[in-house]
């Protein structure tokens, strides 16, 4: 394979001489180098709008449009092979740490009044926050908290050598497991290390496709906040969308004819357009009751195909949880209970385990572990009614 020919032909001639070995004129060495700088710039041009690192260590041109061009992309953020990709207020991945620079990678959840009663506009704010090895920590704001999630989750698959909690959290994590492993029956019966046996295959396969279970959670969680949204609130942020939008052509049309107070209409229809945007009230082709009961519906067909195809030793076997429920954190707690020594078959685990749930509510306080527990599985057992035969979706 020959070698492309560059349009010049003093820098082909000043290439061919190279390579016998031989010198070149000084004006065919300046067009080699002119053309290497303009291929250079061309290059920097390409990647004007690049991320921008903010550690001690950076990236090549090339290595970054490779890495970036080629990371996972988990909502405004991102992962590659050799950076973690962040965002500013406004533009996603906009910076990048490279993994060296990371101590470690944690959530970070601000809660509003509404997040706690689950009434109001607001809720939980959730953040992915960086603690870099100089000491400074970066947080970024997701959309929703099951993004930092499989964002934290991704980390932990290729880099487990990075914490992903805060050091308090950490603390308070060890604490948390021995005062669990305190709470456990040392000396099991025969019979309830089988039933966790059983459980713990279940649990295995499962994560097998974490991503079935996953879209299980998300889509009852879409459909139970959908369904307790009052048509009310999607009327009236309607009501205030459309005057907005009055507002702000009026102001564009009183710019035209240059009236007085042309800019404040246009501003403050702006704002008014954006703040019911982002409270995600207002009726769209993606949020409203249809279209997120057809979510869950499809999500309990992904759930029921997959464990239907549930065996053990080569044989189909029942799955020891319903479709709707098939979620690994249910089975962790129905192996809890049983270490506990409150049950001894799987079927007595999961009575127990679905009226703890029962039990839980707003006034319970709770660990951080059964807090991301109860927030992935609670909504799916709500929206069934805690019913034990299965859910058909149709």
């Amino acid at each position: 394979m020959g070698r492309k020919r560059p349009e010049s032909p003093a820098v082909f001639h000043c290439l061919r001489l190279r390579e016998n070995g031989e010198g070149c004129r000084s004006d065919e060495r300046h067009g080699l180098e002119r053309m290497k700088g303009a291929a250079a710039a061309a290059a920097e041009k390409d990647m004007i709008f690049a991320p921008v690192a903010i550690a001690e260590h950076k990236m090549t041109v090339e290595d970054l449009r490779s890495d970036i061009k080629n990371c996972v992309r988990t909502g405004p953020c991102g992962i590659g092979e050799k950076a973690v990709y962040l965002n500013s207020f406004f533009i996603d991945r906009r910076y990048y740490v490279m993994w060296q620079d990371i101590r470690r990678v944690f959530k970070r959840v601000a809660m509003s009044r509404g997040g706690f009663t689950g009434k109001g506009v607001f809720g939980s704010i959730p953040y992915l926050v960086v603690l870099l090895k100089d000491g400074r920590e970066r947080q970024c704001n997701f959309k929703y908290e099951e993004e930092v999630d499989s964002f934290l989750s991704i980390v932990r698959t290729r880099h487990p050598e990075i914490p992903t909690m805060s050091e308090k959290a950490q603390a308070r994590m060890e604490e948390e497991r021995a005062r669990e492993e305190a709470r456990y029956v040392k000396d099991l019966t025969p019979q309830a290390q089988e039933s966790i046996e059983e459980l713990r295959r279940a649990e295995a396969y499962l994560e097998r496709k974490p991503e079935i279970p996953a879209f299980l959670s998300v889509t009852a969680k879409e459909k139970r906040i959908t369904d307790r949204m009052n048509p009310w609130y999607r009327y009236a942020a309607l009501a205030i969308f459309l005057l907005a939008v009055g507002s702000v052509l009026f102001g564009i049309y009183a710019v035209i004819h240059h009236q007085g107070y042309a800019v404040y209409f246009v501003l403050f229809g702006m704002a008014f357009i954006f703040y019911t945007m982002s409270a995600q009230v207002l009726p769209t082709g993606r949020n409203n009751r249809r279209y997120a009961d057809a979510r869950w519906r499809e999500a309990l067909r992904r759930s029921g195909e997959y464990i239907s195809r549930y065996a053990v030793g080569g044989v189909v076997s029942a799955f020891p949880l319903p479709a709707q429920y098939a979620h690994p954190a249910a089975i962790d707690r129905m192996i809890r209970v049983i270490r506990e020594g409150r049950a001894q078959t799987v079927e007595e685990a999961y009575d127990i385990m679905q009226n703890d749930l029962q039990a839980i509510n707003s006034d319970v306080t709770v660990s951080q572990k059964e807090y991301d527990e109860i927030t992935a599985i609670k909504p799916m057992f709500l929206l069934c009614g805690y019913r034990k035969d299965p859910v058909i979706a149709g």
